[in-house]
């Protein structure tokens, strides 16, 4: 076999070690399920073999399913649908997609005890398989984790785990870790029985076959007479009151966009109610069904595949060699800078943390060691491990100390004569070889580089805010920038364990472009006269995150303000709607209302209670609503302006070859602003729905309410040639090597 070893010792133990050559973790394949699906025959049918051990020789027991296999189950499925009908394709999907649960419905039932010697990470179908065993014993490691994440790309387990984990733990309990993809430490999956036992590394094997020994039951609770449910039958006081809220509850927190999360539920729900072989068959048919919904393949594209393609280097530059990069100075010790500090020292680099003087330097770490030793206090961090970053990182105000940094990330204020400043500054004192990075949210990178004078050296990296919480990073190009920097940056943000996406210089860039249009389109239905509190739900029923006048707090009314000043003052006054300038004026200069920064935006932020929106909003609208008008709002047409408004941008951006890779396009509109996760990506809705019916509801919304829903040429052309962009411009395999 090529995944597995088998050893049965003189106990007639089998010794099951699961070893995916070539690969740093194990994942389930086709040619794993084939190794294992024989492994599970040998061991019920050799009468010699009295009870079987799976473990793994790599750190992690196994990452989960190859979700590239599904995405080819997916293709098989459309090509199937037109050559044999939808019945025909429907059963292919459902028979291909079962065979993992039959498998481990096979272990269960063999007769033989098995045990899940788990020595480190066991994700997804890895867990699924551990939970089909007799007994779990897990190696001590604090940084082992398990759980079932599926709910994350569009799925939920489909090899057994919903009814396992529903027949373990309390029903509340269940459909909590199954919504929620959580990913349980070593003590809390034993305090919910998904564990049975933690043990010393040295020891785990031999704790798997002494189980074996004592006489380990071969029989799953649920297979023997009067097993009892934990929470009770469904229809039950206690199932009565799981049930009907667990409904409210997903209702409010996805507004039925996840095909998935119902699912769960239903399956669930479903499955309790019957005993494990019809249980399992019932999640079989619902997985089979999300499997084909556009949901699920959006989000395995999107969130798996392309995220794993960006995140091993698809746009890396090949003839540059690895960098290593060991000290990194960072300019500006305020709450970005300190962020990006922060990520790096936990990534094991050096940081030289500089701002005017040292004083100010020593603040920027002083409120970054006040943050951490909040973690701490939470428990969600070592006392041992803030006192390494920290060390990492000396704050200074003196320039000189970047001699020996191999990559300097400015974060000053956004003003090209203070970030001019800063660069002259560098210059002075850095080598030929160090690389500059920007982190400008939106001046162009390729200005910014008229003051350095060696330009290819120069690049744009651009964090979000908050830096250790947001994955993406735009790594911008200016037009002199070479591959020596690029690469360089992409290696970095690599190490600082954030996905990158590469993008060309422009107004905004990719992201900013994009989310501002959404701020945008909020601010001008409050101008119409749509209820605050109604723009806030509309976007979140859309699929956001946040709505957009909480999201323009989070990132500063006054920056706003001071944005669109810029784009008036360098484009025109047509580029910016005056009524919406004269509200952020109105709110910034004569209210001073600056955002959460402040306390006041167009939320209010009382000390230690919830924000509430300002009562005073409906004042600073310009045309008021009566009740008869406002119930006669259309909720589905605000939903749809939100997501056009932001996926006509980004196919503008396309055009513009601001970004030009699909993937990045897309992980960069989940990742950076939380673009509806459910519909894949930006560029993913567009083709989710269609070219030619996006342009037909886009040409709707331009006729109603103006010329930014106006598609662009591309559009046009992709929907009267019937296209759509990863259609078109589906990347090359050689890319993402």
């Amino acid at each position: 076999m090529a995944n597995f070893k088998l050893d049965v010792d003189a106990d007639g133990i089998a010794l099951i070690t699961w070893d995916m050559p070539g690969k740093s973790m194990n994942v389930i394949s086709m040619d794993v399920i084939e190794e294992l699906d024989a492994l599970v025959e040998k061991v019920t049918s050799d009468a010699a073999i009295k009870g079987a051990v799976i473990t793994s020789a790599k750190d992690a027991f196994c990452g989960g399913a190859d979700l590239t296999m599904l995405e080819r189950m997916g293709a098989i499925y459309a090509d199937k649908v037109k050559s044999e009908g939808a019945e025909a394709a429907a059963g292919f999907v459902f028979e291909e997609s079962r065979k993992l649960s039959l498998l481990y419905r096979r272990l269960e039932k063999s007769g033989k005890p098995w045990v899940c010697a788990i020595n480190g990470t066991a994700m997804g179908g890895g867990f699924e398989l551990a939970l089909a065993c007799h007994y779990r014993v897990a190696s001590e490691n604090p940084k082992t984790r398990l759980g079932l994440p599926e709910i994350k790309i569009g799925l939920f387990p489909g090899a057994g785990g919903t009814q396992r984990i529903a027949r373990i733990m309390q029903p509340a309990d269940a459909l909590q870790f199954l919504l929620k993809g959580d990913q349980l430490s070593l003590d809390r999956a034993k305090n919910s029985k998904l564990i049975d036992a933690v043990v010393p590394a040295g020891d785990l094997v031999k704790a798997a076959k002494d189980w074996i020994k004592a006489g380990g039951k071969a029989v799953k609770p649920w297979d023997e007479k009067g097993f009892k449910l934990p929470g009770g039958p469904v229809y039950s006081k206690a199932g009565m009151m799981t049930f009907p809220p667990a409904n409210a509850i997903y209702r409010r927190e996805t507004y039925d966009n996840y095909p998935a999360a119902r699912a769960i539920l239903q399956v669930v729900y479903e499955g309790l109610q019957v005993d494990m072989d019809t249980a399992l068959r019932i999640e079989s048919r619902w997985f089979a069904k999300i499997l084909r919904s556009p949901e699920a393949a959006a989000m395995i594209r999107s969130l798996f595949v392309s995220m794993q393609d960006l995140n091993k280097g698809a746009r890396r530059p090949a003839s540059e060699p690895a960098t290593n990069l060991k000290k990194i100075g960072v300019i500006g010790a305020g709450f970005m800078g300190a962020g990006i500090a922060q990520v790096t020292a936990a990534a094991g680099m050096q940081v030289v943390l500089i701002d005017r003087d040292q004083e100010t330097a020593d603040k920027g770490k002083a409120a970054l060691h006040k943050a951490l030793s909040d973690r701490v206090m939470k428990g969600r961090m070592k006392s041992a491990a803030r006192d390494e970053l920290l060390a990492l990182i000396t704050p200074t105000g003196d320039y000189n100390a970047l001699k020996n940094c191999d990559l300097i990330v400015e974060a000053v204020f956004e003003d090209r004569k203070v970030k001019a400043d800063v660069i002259a500054k560098v210059q002075a004192v850095i080598g030929d070889k160090a690389i500059f990075a920007s982190n400008t949210s939106t001046l162009p990178i390729t200005s910014l580089a008229t003051e350095f004078k060696d330009q290819p050296r120069f690049i744009g990296i651009h964090f979000f805010s908050p830096v250790d919480r947001m994955l993406l990073v735009e790594i911008i190009l200016g037009k002199n920038t070479g591959d020596k920097a690029l690469a360089t940056a992409l290696d970095y943000v690599r190490a600082v364990k954030k996905t990158p996406i590469v993008v060309n210089d422009s107004r905004g860039f990719y992201a900013n472009r994009c989310v501002l249009a959404y701020i945008q389109e909020g601010h001008l239905m409050f101008l119409e006269g749509v209820p605050a509190a109604l723009i806030e739900n509309a976007a979140r029923m859309a699929g956001m995150p946040v709505g957009p006048l909480s999201l323009n707090d989070e990132t500063g009314v006054d920056l706003g303000l001071k944005i669109l000043r810029a784009t008036e003052a360098d484009l025109g006054a047509g580029a910016v709607p005056p009524e919406q300038k004269k509200l952020l004026e109105d709110m910034v200069e004569k209210q001073q209302r600056f955002g959460r920064k402040n306390g006041k935006g167009f939320y209010d932020y009382p000390q230690g209670a919830p924000k509430k929106l300002w009562p005073g909003l409906a004042d600073l609208q310009p045309k008021k609503l009566s009740r008869e008008e406002v119930d006669a709002i259309d909720v589905e047409e605000l939903k749809q302006r939100f997501l056009v408004a932001q996926a006509a941008e980004a196919a503008r951006t396309f055009e513009e070859k601001v970004v030009t890779d699909v993937r990045e396009a897309d992980v960069g509109s989940i990742l950076g602003w939380g673009f509806a996760p459910f519909t894949g990506g930006a560029l993913s809705y567009i083709d989710m729905m269609g070219t030619k019916k996006f342009v037909a509801l886009a040409q709707k919304l331009e006729a109603k309410f103006g010329k930014r829903f106006a598609p662009n040429k591309l559009l046009l052309e992709l929907a009267a040639k019937g296209e759509s962009f990863y259609g078109r411009f589906a990347p090359k395999k050689k890319e993402a090597a």
